[in-house]
């Protein structure tokens, strides 16, 4: 996938078929509308996601600073699916004040050769905000290119959303979540090393300090799959301050791999939040802490399936 940011000057090596929007959460919505890109590739067209770095609430300061999905969880989301072309478009005072129209003409039409364009009834862009669908087929005739609009996609009577995937991990429903997002959410990042002291107790853990802007669930333990080098492992997951050890307020997302063996500091490990197993608590001493870990690694291995001294590679 090639990724095109930090610039406005960029040029598409084909024709494309093109969705605009923040992306953020990438969920069934998003994904039907990344479905219509991916059919136009039938057509020898490059599927293109054009989308803005900060988001535009973000920049304006109206909205959360709190993503659903880090620039990187995004990039590994779309390479997956088979998108062509990612545009991080560079968003800031002077490219927010581009009159719709031109930016249609200049970065869809001339920049991207766009031949077909996927949006939701939502959608915005421009000076303003001005442009929308409508602008969007009103100048399909002349440049060249299809419009088609995407409806939302509604579920359990719900509309499916940022919003609403938003509330949803706020509140630690991570299962929930995940049937709207249409698969585990994650949280993608190094592995760090920590304090040792699950490895001196006899339970290792990894270590990732999520993006300060990252949202997360409430603190606590939760099942996890775990993504590192192709492989998916097993784990049970504790994010949160470690009150018991620590009072320094460091957020921090500690994953216990079951049966697992080996060194894999520096590496890369996508942690996929599966279900919510208790709240985060500060115990009296390290043995107690020690003892519940041990209970919630036990009813993990029921969760995940496995049974005692089976491997939790899978």
């Amino acid at each position: 996938m090639q990724i095109i940011r930090n610039t406005l000057e960029f040029v598409s090596p084909g024709e494309t078929a093109v969705s605009i929007g923040k992306f953020d959460g990438v969920h069934l919505g998003h994904r039907r509308l990344l479905e219509e890109l991916l059919d136009q590739k039938e057509k020898g067209l490059l599927a293109t996601v054009f989308t803005f770095d900060p988001y535009p609430e973000i920049f304006f300061g109206y909205g959360s600073k709190q993503i659903l999905t880090t620039r990187e969880e995004k990039e590994d989301i779309f390479a997956r699916m088979g998108i062509d072309i990612l545009v991080e478009f560079p968003f800031n005072a002077e490219s927010a004040a581009t009159p719709s129209r031109e930016f249609v003409t200049q970065y869809l039409c001339s920049h991207l050769r766009a031949r077909f364009i996927a949006a939701g009834p939502d959608l915005s862009f421009g000076d303003h905000g001005s442009g929308n669908f409508d602008l969007l087929a009103e100048l399909a005739p002349q440049y060249g290119f299809t419009a088609k609009k995407i409806e939302k996609v509604v579920m359990d009577d719900n509309v499916v959303s940022s919003t609403l995937i938003r509330r949803l991990i706020s509140t630690g429903e991570v299962t929930t979540a995940a049937r709207y997002l249409g698969e585990p959410y994650v949280v993608r990042g190094r592995i760090e090393h920590g304090r040792a002291l699950g490895r001196r107790i006899g339970i290792p853990t990894l270590n990732q300090v999520p993006p300060e802007d990252k949202l997360l669930p409430p603190f606590g333990v939760y099942y996890s799959d775990v993504l590192i080098g192709g492989r998916k492992y097993c784990g049970m997951t504790n994010i949160g301050v470690k009150p018991t050890v620590t009072d320094e307020k460091k957020i921090t997302v500690e994953t216990y791999l079951y049966d697992f063996e080996g060194e894999i500091y520096g590496e890369t490990a996508t942690v996929r939040l599966l279900t919510h197993r208790r709240p985060e608590m500060k115990f009296s001493s390290v043995q107690e802490l020690k003892e519940t870990m041990e209970h919630d690694i036990q009813a993990g291995r029921e969760y995940h399936g496995l049974t005692s001294g089976h491997p939790g590679r899978r």
